[in-house]
């Protein structure tokens, strides 16, 4: 997966997930706007053939450079526990 940044200022952070469409984003999303520091979060295809996702991310009191690692750790944590589950229960 290749990030392209566009924009990366105190509050804002605007960047293209190269071959993203979905199932990534919409995890990102989610759970980007389960931080309360994140105000805006939200990802476009500009056609509906795009392999590439503009995503935005805005904040209030937090780094989004910091709130979009803080989330990719979430996500990390969430799919090991995940992991740990699928295999003790296919013992």
């Amino acid at each position: 997966m290749e990030i392209e940044v566009k924009k990366n200022t105190k509050n804002e952070l605007e960047f293209i997930l190269k071959g993203e469409r979905y199932t990534f984003t919409n995890l990102l999303r989610a759970t980007l706007l389960k931080d309360s520091k994140v105000v805006f979060a939200a990802y476009k295809l500009h056609h509906p053939y795009d392999t590439d996702a503009s995503f935005a991310v805005r904040t209030e009191g937090k780094a989004p450079k910091k709130a979009l690692v803080d989330a990719l750790k979430k996500i990390s944590g969430e799919l090991n526990d995940f992991e740990k589950e699928v295999k003790k229960a296919l013992k």
